[in-house]
Parts: structure tokens; sequence; C-alpha cells
């Protein structure tokens, strides 16, 4: 390697922040929800001509970096005919400690949550988790579960803040996100 290329790649190691490593790659799961397959009943809205439980599922994610102060996730069905897709949760102010949710934590009522953390309202008008519930004939809709990291120990929002305006604080504070994509169809 000529001595200028190497120079280079030793001052680029070098400006790289240690908190950018992680233990391995930042990935979400779930017990219940499989990537890429349909979602179980047990997750599916209970409404709107839809049968579900609308249980939330448990997650769980390990890898991210080091430089993590708490946590968002969201599902968004990018699908919806609305024009502009429809959230069907969106939970924030995980502590940084915290690597998983129980199924259920998304009911306000059963108190699941890590002290501190919020829910912020969905599409469906309010906090908490809300299902997937495609109208009757459309091609399977896609739910996009998504974990991300953030910078800071906690995004400042009204309590009755939309879905949009805490999406835009958890994108402006975000260092890393995993994800996976389940689908949904009757």
């Amino acid at each position: 390697m000529p001595i200028h290329l190497a120079a280079a790649a030793l001052a680029l190691a070098i400006t790289v922040p240690a908190n950018a490593q992680t233990a391995g790659p930042f990935t979400l799961s779930s017990k219940e929800v499989a990537a890429g397959k349909q979602i179980p009943l047990a997750q599916v809205f209970g409404g709107m001509g839809c049968t579900g439980k609308n249980v939330s599922p448990s997650l769980a994610w390990h890898g991210a970096p080091a430089a993590t102060r708490s946590f968002a996730v969201t599902m968004y069905d990018p699908d919806a005919p609305t024009g502009s897709g429809w959230w069907h949760w969106v939970v924030y102010n995980i502590p940084g400690n915290v690597s998983a949710l129980a199924a259920g934590a998304g009911d306000p009522a059963k108190k699941l949550l890590a002290p501190g953390t919020a829910q912020g309202n969905t599409d469906f008008g309010a906090p908490g988790y809300g299902g997937p519930c495609p109208p009757v004939g459309d091609k399977p809709h896609r739910y996009v579960f998504t974990v991300f990291a953030l910078k800071v120990d906690k995004i400042d929002v009204p309590a009755n803040a939309t879905a949009a305006a805490i999406g835009f604080n958890i994108h402006a504070n975000a260092i890393a996100k995993a994800t996976f994509t389940a689908l949904y169809g009757r």
C-alpha cells in the first residue's frame, strides 16, 4: 500500500469515534411476529371489522451503539390507503438500559413499560398499540417494525403529539435503527 494511502487510512481510523462501534449488528426480533410472514390473529386489531385480540407483540433488540441513551419503537403501514400510511404504534423515551418490550406492553392500562417510557397517539386517535386491519380485498399490507437508538435521554414532545411529530423528533436524534417487516391481509 502506498504511504499516502496508509496515512489516509490511519487518519480515518483515528477520527472514527470509539462509541460508533457495536458488539455486533443492531437487530430487532419478535417471538410472535416473524419477518416476511403473516402477522398472527393475536396481534391483529379488534374492531373496524377485524376480529383480532390487539395484543402488541414482544420485541427484543441487540447490538445498539454504545452512545445510545434511549430508544423508540414504531410500527407503520406504508400501504394504508390514506396517502400517508398509518401509524399503528409509537413508543418513545425507552431508557437506554432496556432491550425489550413484553407482549401486551402496547396496552397503556397494563403498565408494562419501563418508568418514563411514553406511547404516542397513533392513527387510531389514542396512545397504545393498534394492530393491523387493512381493507378487505387489499393485497397484504406491509407492517414495518423499527427500533431507533437515540442520542438523547428523552425526546421532548407534548403528551398529545401526533405520530408524525414524534417521528420527526425520533429521526432528528437517531444514531442507528433496526427493522423488520411482516404482512397482514384479509
